[in-house]
């Protein structure tokens, strides 16, 4: 069987670990009975040859499939990554959601998605990247203990995104290092009004409310000053019109979103200003974690 789980951005600005949406940039996991272990990776990371000695999707699939079946079996995984790694586009949340589907899978046991969401939360503390990831679309989410409640809006065909990855990674631990430990009352408020109205501009596709509602106070300017060169990106994508631009999770990916019609003229005002950067186009995935047999 075959798992394919796409990428995802986070926060959106505003909405610190509550909001994200899926980017149809997908990594793809085949799982077959083997007489032999091993691990293949082909694509993003494979040359990094500690993935294959301590892959997240290994042990995650394999502490699951154990719980599920009382025993340990051999697999053979191939990975066909397409997901930057260490960018802020949720590669290990991608890495979790396809284990963790695989595991429930190989071993014929029925889960629903949202028993896979509340499943990854144990590996993943935050749920904005493993609920679009899961659901696809773009999602609202929340904790109630160790549940996740979820909202997911599935985004027209008419918007995509345009992603600007830097050649440089950003830790996510690190990242969080640099936030502060203490808000005034009127940035909370900011932000909470913001994430307000950008959960219901996404719901009743109010795209215009986008520019001012994915403005932050909470961890974005903090987190983009470990790589300054990323605020002339998100002025550049702005000035050139684009619905949107945020940093994708912790970074150092910055996210735009666009109107398909703009997408050729924002993609080529983005190369000529940033040519060592990688910018490309993607739709927006609506599925979510999918398994092919």
């Amino acid at each position: 069987m075959t798992i394919k789980v796409p990428a995802t951005s986070a926060n959106l600005g505003p909405g610190f670990d509550t909001l994200g949406l899926a980017v149809a940039l997908h990594n793809k996991v085949q799982v077959e009975p083997s007489k032999v272990f091993s691990v293949s990776i082909k694509g993003e990371g494979q040359n990094n040859q500690k993935l294959k000695g301590n892959n997240l999707f290994v042990n995650t699939f394999y502490e699951n499939f154990e719980r599920l079946v009382g025993k340990r079996e051999i697999f053979k995984f191939t990975f066909y990554n397409s997901i930057p790694l260490s960018r802020g586009l949720g590669s290990s949340s991608a890495a979790i959601v396809s284990a963790i589907f695989a595991a429930y899978s190989v071993a014929g046991v029925e889960i629903d998605k949202s028993e896979i969401l509340d499943i990854a939360l144990k590996y993943e503390h935050h749920p904005d990247n493993i609920a679009p990831a899961v659901m696809g679309g773009f999602n609202i989410s929340m904790l109630n203990g160790d549940k996740v409640i979820n909202i997911k809006k599935n985004i027209p065909r008419g918007i995509s995104s345009i992603v600007v990855i830097p050649n440089k990674t950003i830790s996510t631990a690190q990242s969080r290092k640099s936030l502060p430990h203490k808000y005034t009352k009127e940035d909370v408020i900011y932000n909470i009004s913001r994430s307000s109205i950008m959960s219901g501009a996404f719901l009743s596709e109010r795209w215009e409310l986008l520019k001012e509602a994915s403005k932050d106070k909470i961890h974005q300017d903090y987190r983009m000053k470990n790589m300054p060169e990323l605020f002339d990106v998100q002025k550049v994508a702005l000035d050139a019109g684009v619905l949107m631009s945020t940093l994708s999770g912790s970074g150092s990916t910055m996210f735009n979103m666009v109107y398909k019609d703009d997408i050729e003229r924002v993609r080529t005002i983005l190369r000529k200003r940033f040519p060592s950067y990688f910018i490309r186009s993607y739709n927006f995935d609506n599925q979510g974690a999918t398994v092919i047999y």
